[in-house]
This record gives C-alpha cells, structure tokens and sequence, in this order.
C-alpha cells in the first residue's frame, strides 16, 4: 500500500486524471484572449478541484503562460498577508498593489494567478473583487477554487457579469469513475460496489482503490449517502494501516490543522518525529506543503470524529498538547509566519462561534464593502428609518467627518440593505469622540484603563439593518465577519474592542463566550432609547494572545497570566510593567520558551550569552537573582533545581 501511495503522488498531474471534460473547456475559455477575467471553480471537498487545477496550470504553461499558484491556507486573509504572499511569488516581497499587478502583467503575454483553498480566504473576498481584481492587466485571468459557490455580488455588480465564469465542479459520472478504477487495476467486476460506494467522488474512489487491495470489497457501504461513504472508507483505511505506529501517529493529527516535526514530536514524544512525519506525507491524502503536511478533511475529519467518540482523553491529550506545543512556538515566531500559528490554534478551538467568526461554512448571502459617496442616500436612509433624531444625526455626522470609517452591507441583488461605522483610537480626533456621547464613554473608559504605547482600540460605533436595526440578522453576520479582517490587520497592536447595541443581551451567550464584558454604569441614552456598551480586552499579546486564552478555557488548561511582553522587553505583573535589561530579557525569553521543562545553566550561557562567552556560569545566576527580585510576589515562578539548572512553572 506504501508503494502505491507513493507512486500515485509523484504521476504528473494529468497522469491518471480522469473526466472533467466540460469543466477543462471551459477554464481554457477563461484563458484566451477574449474570455472572461476571473473563474471560481467550486464543489465539495475532495471533489477534485485541486487536480482540475494541476492540469489547468500544465496547459497554461505548455502554452507559454506564466502561473501563479497561491494556496490560501498558508496566507494571512488580509490585504498586506495578500500582497506579500503574492510578492514572494513573483520576486517582489516589498512593493504595494499597483506596483505588483503592473510587475504581474509583465511575467508573460498571459498570467494565470490561481488561489486555492479559497474558502479560508473569505475575510478578503470584498477588496480582491473592488480594488485588486479591477487593477489586473487585460492579460491577467484569476482563477479561484474553492468549496464554496461565489458570493451573488461577483455576477451582478454593474459590469461584472461577463468578466466572470463560474464553474461548478460535479461528481465523475458511473463511465468516469469505472475509467479511473481501470487505470488502477479494479477489474469491471470488482468495481460495480466502489462506483455505487464512491457516488462519482474522486477521493473516495482512491480510497476505495487502497481498501479494495485489502480485501474489503464485500463490506462497502452501499446505499449511503456520500459523506457517510467517505467516513466509512476513511475508517476502513485506517484499519487496513498494518503498523500499528503509524496508526497511531495518523490518529492523533487528525486534531491538527498542519502537521510540522516539532507537533509530531510534543504529540508522541516516544516515536522519532522525523520518521513518523516522512509516513504521514507518503499517504495519498496528505499534502506536503513548504511549512508542514496538511491531511485531506475529507479523511482528517471522519477520523477526528471517530476518535473523539471512541476515547475522548486521548483527544484531548493530543489538542492540549499541540496548544502548549503552539502557544511556545508563536512566541518567537516572524511576523511572516504569525498567521499559521493563528490558524493553526484556531483549528484547535472547537467553539463554534469563534470558528465559524473566522472560517465560517456557509456560503454568505451579503457583501460588505466600503461606502461611497454614491451610497449617501441608501446610508442615511436606513439611519434615518431606524435611529431616532438625536441618534442618527449623531452617526451621519460620523459620516460626514469620516466616511472612510463607513462600509455598507449588499444584498444579492446589489442593494444597500445595511451598514456599520468603525473608528480607530489612532486616527480619529479625541474632539471628536468626545462630542458623540457614545465615544465619550469609550473615551473616558480608556482614560481610567490605558493603553500602553502602540496599542489601539477599535470602535464599532454602530451596526444597521434596514429591517432589523442592530437586532441579530443575516446583515450584522456579515458585519462582525468583516470586522474579523480589522482584528487581523491590527494585531498585534489591536489591543481593545469597543461596541454599543440599543439590545446587548441578545448578543449576550456569544459575546460572553468571546469574552465581552458589559461596562456597567457606562449607558448612554438617546431619543429615550438606551445604548449600553460592552468592551473585548485581547489582552497585552492581543488577537493571538485571546485565542490562545480561549482555546485553553476549552482544553481545560489553567493557564498561569503572561508574565514577559516580548516586543516591550519587560514583565507585565499585576502591579505595573517592569523593564529589563538585554541579558535579563534573554534569559527570561529562554525560560518562558521552554516553560515546565529544566534548563540547565550551559543552555542559557549558550542562547543568552553566545558560545563565545568565557565566563562561568555564576552570571546566570546572578541574573536570575535579579529577575526574582523584579517578578516580587511571582519570584516562585523561577524554581532552582539543584544540580540542573532553573524551570518556569
């Protein structure tokens, strides 16, 4: 079975690929001259869309076009993660959008930029389509693949309908999948269960191929429907895995988002991280990537499911140690590999509410976009209809001293059917918030609980739909999802959320459970209507540091509170933040890295002090002493180990 996976994932892409006749069509039409500008080729999971893509971009470049390739997994979804990733890829990492859509227009007389695994890339989907999108030369086609269909606003915002192709991937039909089964030796015979099991889906037919070699044949699942085929065969899979090590290793990563050695190795500590990393990536449902190994959901999810029902404190082994495996990592982690780290313990977080708040499933039904001048009527009417005097002209004049601060909610049609106002700490006038009596509030708040140096707060002044005012809706979904985009751009000086709702408590369950707090005696009335606040506190290592705290509340962590603001270089206590020297912050990093473990006195000599240092090894304890005395009442944190060394508890 290793062979063959093996073989299977190094063919050439068109190699074994079967199918998919009318969809290649039509992606060529994309590619000539007078086709369409932007493809979004959709269709569930496993369907096959990355292969269809493997064989676009060989034609594209047999033809003599260049291709980019951008797998959205590993991109941060906001415009800066956007236009580095796409930097990188054509040689120019520090220029901004004009300049890398000019350079991307000059690679070839044609340039296929595809991006794949859009589906995770929704938070940016409204600024590709209005302001990259439209900047791309005549000789540019963008290709999006993802599992779900494109929003309604891409086909009927004025001009667009003919620029834009959507292809619709589809199950192979019986023929098809007969074919594919052929080329890997399932006999007509034989393969009459698969095709009924498999239901036309590539990746369970592969499966199915693996199984069938195992002499499962008699014990398909028969009339099923698809997903319960594939969970059946991904099951079936892992029984028919006959080392029992690699079973096991491919169990517990299925809690996983990316799979890296040092993951592999804080998971099973007993088995040789290496060996069981080069296993996993010979599976014919695993990806290798440049940062790690990415199992297909389609398997990963089943398996997961599985495990959690069959032995739970395993489970939840496995995802408490990835979090500590993580929370160390991200703390030395290049701001250029942030992201992943924010993904990958987003993935560790099983609350549905933050998960779907980042990676929602459902295909949205509204866009939300910035607003334009040309939006002032539709913007002032819904506030008109559904503040009182005294509030709406409250947040038009917002709209008049800063409309950059407005965006506006379409619907499928294109109308405007909502709206929202965000304000920065940083760029807004402290006059100016202090003559809306709302910010005034948040204003004074933030003078009672500063910020320190460099952090912002970000004001969400107030949400609308015309239908619902600021009720729970389809609108204000679409609203607190693009706000998720500004936590994104901000951290990590995003240090604080501000918000006002005329009804909090029907945001009450889900704004406790992402750690908001009512402010209490902060309530401003308007036109007799209540407006009470309610404000996010990140905390000093922001976003990152918040989800961290929430995926450990989760796991049943009892996290102990941060004590080093590593970009400060000082320890953050309950009594102040204390600044340190270079050598205390050194030694102190190295501590908090390897929090729990004994470090001995050579190691920080070596990583604080250098290996040229010809010092003895009192120095670190001299330091330590001094960081004792700075940590006060937390000194016990930092505990001798008498013949070793030190360790952070």
């Amino acid at each position: 079975m290793w062979q063959w996976t093996s073989d299977l994932t190094t063919n050439r892409a068109y190699q074994g690929f079967v199918g998919r006749t009318n969809e290649l069509d039509t992606l060529r039409g994309v590619l000539a001259t007078a086709g369409p500008r932007v493809a979004h080729v959709y269709g569930i999971t496993g369907i096959g869309k990355t292969a269809l893509l493997d064989i676009l971009a060989a034609e594209a470049e047999d033809a003599g076009a260049s291709v980019i390739r951008l797998d959205c997994r590993h991109i941060e979804p906001t415009e800066p993660g956007f236009l580095h990733a796409l930097g990188v890829a054509i040689g120019d990492g520090g220029s901004g959008v004009d300049t890398l859509v000019e350079r991307l227009g000059l690679l070839s007389p044609t340039v296929l930029l595809a991006l794949d695994t859009y589906e995770v890339f929704r938070l940016l989907d409204t600024w590709l389509r209005q302001v990259f999108v439209p900047l791309l030369p005549d000789n540019v086609r963008i290709v999006f693949f993802s599992r779900q269909r494109p929003l309604d606003v891409w086909f009927s915002a004025p001009g667009w309908g003919r620029l834009v192709q959507s292809v619709p991937v589809q199950p192979l039909s019986p023929t098809e999948a007969q074919v594919l089964l052929n080329l890997h030796g399932i006999q007509e015979e034989d393969a009459v269960s698969l095709i009924r099991a498999a239901h036309g889906h590539p990746l369970a037919l592969k499966l199915a191929v693996t199984a069938s070699r195992e002499n499962h044949a008699r014990s398909w699942p028969q009339e099923t429907v698809l997903q319960h085929a594939v969970d059946e065969l991904s099951r079936m899979f892992l029984a028919d895995v006959e080392d029992s090590a690699s079973r096991h290793v491919l169990e517990g990563v299925v809690v996983l988002r990316r799979v890296t050695v040092s993951l592999l190795q804080a998971l099973f500590p007993e088995l040789d991280p290496q060996d069981a990393y080069e296993r996993l990536r010979r599976l014919p449902f695993v990806d290798g990537m440049h940062d790690g190994l990415i199992i297909h959901e389609a398997v990963r999810d089943p398996l997961a499911r599985s495990l959690h029902a069959s032995d739970p404190s395993r489970y939840l082994d496995y995802r408490r140690s990835a979090w500590r495996q993580l929370v160390s990592e991200s703390q030395s982690a290049a701001s250029d590999d942030l992201w992943r780290y924010t993904a990958d313990m987003l993935y560790l977080i099983e609350n549905p509410v933050v998960r779907e708040a980042f990676f929602p499933t459902v295909t949205a039904l509204h866009s939300v976009e910035a607003a334009q001048p040309q939006d002032d009527e539709a913007l002032t009417g819904i506030v008109r209809a559904r503040d009182g005097r005294q509030a709406s002209e409250l947040l038009l004049q917002w709209w008049r001293r800063m409309p950059q601060a407005f965006s506006i909610v379409r619907g499928v049609t294109g109308e405007v059917e909502g709206l929202y106002c965000k304000l920065r700490s940083d760029q807004v006038e402290p006059s100016w918030l202090l003559n809306d009596p709302v910010t005034a509030q948040w204003y004074s708040h933030l003078e009672q609980s500063p910020m320190r140096s460099g952090e912002v707060a970000l004001f969400c002044r107030r949400w609308l739909s015309l239908k619902e005012g600021d009720s729970p809706s389809e609108i204000q979904a679409a609203i607190w999802l693009d706000l998720k985009r500004s936590y994104m751009e901000l951290r990590p000086g995003l240090r604080r959320v501000y918000l006002t709702a005329t009804d909090l408590g029907a945001y009450r369950q889900v704004a406790q459970r992402l750690g908001f707090e009512v402010l209490g005696g902060w309530e401003v009335e308007l036109d007799g209507v209540c407006y009470p606040s309610a404000v996010l506190d990140f905390g000093p290592a922001s976003v990152d540091g918040w989800l961290a705290e929430l995926a450990a509340a989760e796991l049943g962590i009892k996290r102990d509170p941060a004590l080093l603001d590593v970009e400060a270089r000082q320890l953050m206590l309950a009594e102040g933040f204390v600044a340190l020297t270079p050598l205390e912050f050194g030694v102190m990093r190295y501590l908090v890295e390897h929090q729990g473990k004994a470090v001995s006195r050579r190691e920080l000599l070596q990583h604080v002090w250098g290996t040229r240092y010809q010092g003895g090894s009192n120095v670190v304890d001299a330091i330590v002493r001094t960081l004792r005395r700075k940590l006060g009442s937390q000194s016990a944190r930092i505990e001798t180990l008498t013949g070793v060394g030190y360790r952070l508890r």
